[in-house]
């Protein structure tokens, strides 16, 4: 009887899980992954990709009114929510499919069900209460919406999950965040034709973008007829009819739809991880070296929050599942197949990333002024690697001694990319008549 039964048990069939178990099934090891609700994870199913097919909706309409100038006579455009809700349905679909195929050609064993860890290295399935042992294994559950703390009329309020299957176009909606998930839903409501109030508690949108892109952001969304309201925050949800946000300074916002967009969080909890005797950090994440190994060397983890961005936004939760979707991270999975040497990732050398062309700097303006810029001393390498032009090295100058511009490191100073074009210009300059002064 086999000690294992599989090589690698991935929890999670998101955009890292799915590629961490094809690498590994690749490399010739035995891969099972379970997912209990959709191949795809967060970014296909409810996030990056249905987001963007929003977005493009709501562009239109300032299409349509941008046509007239350039000569089209548009009829009055309507919109369709339920049709956008159905077309957006089929391409994730689409998309989920494929992911599923990819996973199946492959060999990944694919299990519709929740998975928990019984002991470090048993997993049970919850669908049917079987019991998978696996030598090595990978969370990849991601991150959540984080509802924030707990006030009264919590449960009237939906979360970035809910927005891609409501029912109707809701004609006024109050989004409480100022992170670029809040921004981008109250873009796209505003672009629908809803009437969108924006509040956040910061002093200003997009805390850890750089201060300009903030106040340009802020100001085209004002432009478009968004109400933006800073330093406050939501004190309880009322619904004696219509929804009713009251805020901290007493101001009540009705609305059809509250959508709180606060942050996202580490979805580790129910999954046994701590019964089987992994650390779970400060931060809610699964603590882990700079190997990604948890506190079970066997159990890794990717996806989740960077221990290092304790201090920084939430949204970092975000970004670490972009940054564990493509090959950046490949290194870590190969090496849990056994194929590439061990090797401390580098994370904090791995730029965030945002599905928007303004995207988060790497440091914010005033972190970046607090930071001493080094300089080798003699200046930088490429620099002390330059010559002079008068350097009396051979290979600097022609056979006649006279200098050939601009001092290059091969072919006496051509600048041709042909090896021998520098020597067949020099030899027809050579046959060239010099022009004599007449006396």
């Amino acid at each position: 009887m086999a000690q294992y039964d599989v090589d690698l048990f991935v929890i999670g069939a998101g955009s890292g899980g799915v590629r961490a178990a094809r690498i590994a099934a690749g490399h010739g090891a035995k891969v099972m992954i379970a997912e209990e609700y959709r191949v795809g994870g967060t970014c296909v199913i409810r996030g990056c990709v249905p987001k963007k097919l929003l977005v493009y909706a709501s562009r239109y309409s300032h299409d349509f009114v941008e046509a007239a100038g350039f000569g089209w006579t548009v009829p009055q455009p309507s919109f369709d929510w339920t049709a956008l809700i159905a077309n957006k349905d089929r391409e994730i679909a689409r998309l989920e499919a494929a992911y599923t195929s990819n996973l199946e050609k492959a060999g990944v064993e694919v299990v519709m069900s929740r998975a928990m860890l019984d002991d470090a290295h048993n997993v049970r399935l919850m669908s049917t209460g079987a019991h998978v042992r696996a030598e090595h294994v990978l969370i990849s559950t991601g991150g959540q919406p984080f509802p924030g703390h707990s006030i009264p009329g919590i449960e009237h309020v939906i979360s970035s999950n809910d927005v891609f299957h409501l029912p109707e176009l809701p004609r006024r909606i109050f989004i409480h965040g100022g992170g670029y998930i809040a921004i981008e839903f109250a873009c796209v409501f505003a672009g629908l034709g809803s009437q969108v109030t924006l509040v956040c508690r910061a002093q200003n949108i997009l805390r850890g973008f750089d201060d300009d892109v903030r106040a340009h952001v802020r100001a085209e969304m004002e432009r478009d007829g968004i109400e933006v309201v800073t330093g406050r925050t939501v004190a309880r949800v009322d619904k004696p009819g219509a929804l009713r946000a009251r805020l901290d300074d007493g101001r009540e916002i009705e609305a059809d739809r509250i959508l709180f967009a606060i942050g996202r969080s580490p979805n580790v909890s129910g999954f046994g991880l701590q019964e089987a005797g992994v650390n779970i950090a400060e931060t809610g994440g699964i603590a882990v070296d700079p190997y990604s190994r948890s506190s079970l060397p066997h159990l890794r983890r990717h996806g989740l929050r960077r221990q290092a961005d304790a201090g920084r936004s939430r949204q970092r939760a975000d970004r670490g599942v972009l940054r564990a979707r493509g090959r950046r991270r490949r290194p870590d999975r190969d090496r849990g197949a056994g194929a590439l040497p061990d090797g401390a990732h580098l994370s904090h050398r791995v730029p965030a990333a945002a599905g928007d062309p303004v995207g988060p700097p790497d440091a914010h303006a005033d972190e970046a002024r607090g930071r001493r810029r080094y300089r080798p001393r003699g200046g930088l390498p490429h620099r002390r690697a330059r010559r002079r032009r008068d350097d009396p090295a051979p290979r600097h100058r022609g056979e006649d001694g006279r200098h050939q511009g601009r001092p290059r490191r091969h072919f006496g100073g051509a600048s041709d990319r042909r090896r021998g074009a520098g020597d067949h210009a020099r030899a027809q300059q050579s046959l060239r008549p010099r022009s004599r002064a007449v006396t």
